[in-house]
């Protein structure tokens, strides 16, 4: 899963960026409100966790413009603002969750999954197709109840697809969730690791590729 940080403050943003990758998110980071919206209207992310401190315009008219402008990435508020009514303009405005600095790495982590979840509309880390159980928290993968080894890559195209169960995911989505700005991949990484996926998992599931478009996959139980 790919998260957008607007945070201008780089002992933060470091901060989060080391953590949230630690927690097996691809991150990318800007420093403005106005390269958030150039970010979020070029690519596509899993969720946005913004400031509200920024500079010129602000984290709070952000996020009224994203929602004035069809966007609905879900947004998670860290700010040293902990007043009442700035948690209340923020969800009012649109954003999905508010959290006040200092903050702890594990529960940042775990806000952007439960969010992330509830976009997807998965209730609980733990998902199950097929003979394929997921646990999105702890990120292993288990066949048949058995542990299987996946790579941190191979994790990601398998959460990315299991997320959407039953839907097409285009093959760009898939290449996002697994490289940032700072990693150069071309698409037919993409077509390697679902490979390599289909290895490993046999015939517990089916990933099918829809030619032009992406992969979807499927449980054998639908």
């Amino acid at each position: 899963m790919r998260i957008l940080i607007v945070e201008d403050d780089e002992l933060v943003a470091d901060a989060l960026e080391r953590g949230l990758a630690q927690a097996g998110f691809v991150v990318d980071h800007v420093g403005t409100a106005e390269q958030a919206e150039a970010a979020l209207a070029a690519d596509e992310f899993d969720l946005a966790v913004v400031d509200i401190g920024l500079p010129r315009t602000d984290g709070l008219s952000l996020v009224r413009r994203l929602r004035r402008s069809g966007s609905d990435v879900p947004v998670l508020i860290i700010t040293a603002r902990d007043a009442l009514a700035d948690r209340v303009d923020a969800l009012d405005l649109g954003a999905d969750d508010y959290m006040t600095k200092p903050f702890e790495l594990p529960e940042v982590a775990a806000r952007c999954r439960a969010l992330i979840r509830r976009t997807r509309s998965a209730t609980s880390a733990q998902l199950t197709i097929g003979a394929v159980a997921l646990d999105l928290a702890s990120r292993t993968v288990q066949l048949h109840g058995h542990a299987l080894d996946v790579t941190r890559r191979e994790w990601s195209v398998l959460e990315c697809l299991a997320l959407d169960t039953g839907r097409v995911v285009r093959k760009e989505r898939l290449l996002r969730a697994i490289a940032g700005w700072d990693e150069e991949l071309t698409p037919n990484a993409v077509e390697v690791y679902v490979s390599r996926l289909r290895a490993k998992l046999g015939d517990a599931v089916a990933i099918h590729t829809v030619r032009g478009l992406g992969y979807r996959l499927d449980d054998p139980a639908a």
